[in-house]
């Protein structure tokens, strides 16, 4: 499945770009965002952006320069936007887009055991090369104790039979190591109940959003970088974020909210610009079902 981007029009207007801004992309997936972001002020838009990605790196700079731009583009995590900038010879920009969602390449394409669909390693890691002194999903299904790993099936996938996943879990590694994504989705299915199985979303769908968190430390990255992005905003630049579960857009509204509150002296350092998610309209949910869950939220540095 080619990767859309989701809810391209509302980001890209929510970010008011005009010529000569320097825009900043730090999920940059296959450059679909950053793409319209330029051409929407004719060019005249400097792009930087980064993702953790290799292949990513490859599609968004092949997307962009077949439109005529020519991207900085950086290999990490965008919670390290300041060292980027530093090195592009920045030390702010106008507007920043994050957009947190696991692209369709990722997903489809990777072999890194993302979707339960296929029959892949059991890795879950956003960067392609791995080695064996990686963190993988193996490692917490295969070594972790079985409270750890419930908390983090409860905790990170809102999995309301994370115990039992657990402790079936623990049963199945002791008569072999789980490797591969259908081993651990069999699992899955015989700890749940039948009627689980069978309900409006695939019964391991939590379980392995809360493995690829656990692996990927997604949470902690976004906390991370959505301060390092705020300081790194120019006074009237906006950041704009798009989330697609709800411990995700919890944090962003957490932080929007402390970046808009009233310091000692009584001043705002921000303005929440969308009081409310901007949701997927019907039809974007039609044509891209894995946009249902989206949210997107913008907020603009006063001071």
């Amino acid at each position: 499945m080619a990767h859309i981007p989701v809810l391209l029009k509302e980001s890209i207007e929510g970010l008011v770009l005009r010529p000569g801004m320097v825009y900043f992309d730090g999920t940059l997936g296959a450059g679909g965002h950053a793409a319209v972001a330029y051409e929407s002020v004719g060019g005249a838009l400097t792009v930087l952006g980064c993702d953790r990605d290799e292949d990513a790196l490859v599609r968004s700079r092949e997307r962009l320069e077949s439109v005529g731009c020519s991207p900085v583009l950086f290999h990490g995590t965008f919670d390290k936007i300041g060292e980027y900038l530093a090195q592009a010879g920045y030390s702010a920009v106008d507007a920043i887009l994050l957009d947190l969602g696991v692209s369709s390449f990722q997903i489809d394409d990777s072999g890194r055991g993302f979707t339960f669909l296929k029959d892949e390693p059991l890795l879950m890691t956003m960067q392609k090369e791995i080695g064996e002194s990686d963190f993988s999903a193996a490692d917490i299904v295969n070594t972790w104790g079985e409270s750890s790993i419930a908390d983090i099936i409860f905790g990170y996938g809102e999995e309301r039979y994370a115990r039992r996943i657990a402790r079936a879990i623990i049963s199945a590694r002791e008569v072999q190591p789980i490797k591969t994504t259908h081993e651990l989705v069999e699992v899955i299915k015989q700890a749940v109940p039948v009627s689980y199985r069978h309900g409006r979303i695939h019964p391991a769908t939590r379980t392995f959003q809360a493995l690829r968190i656990a692996v990927n430390d997604e949470l902690q990255i976004i906390t991370r970088g959505l301060d390092a992005s705020f300081r790194h905003l120019k006074p009237g630049g906006r950041l704009a974020v798009i989330s697609f579960h709800s411990l995700e857009d919890r944090i962003v509204k957490t932080a929007f909210r402390k970046f808009a509150e009233e310091d000692e002296l009584g001043d705002t350092h921000a303005m929440v610009i969308t009081k409310k998610p901007v949701c997927p309209t019907e039809e974007e949910f039609i044509a891209n079902p894995r946009a249902r869950s989206a949210k997107l939220r913008i907020i603009q540095k006063v001071l």
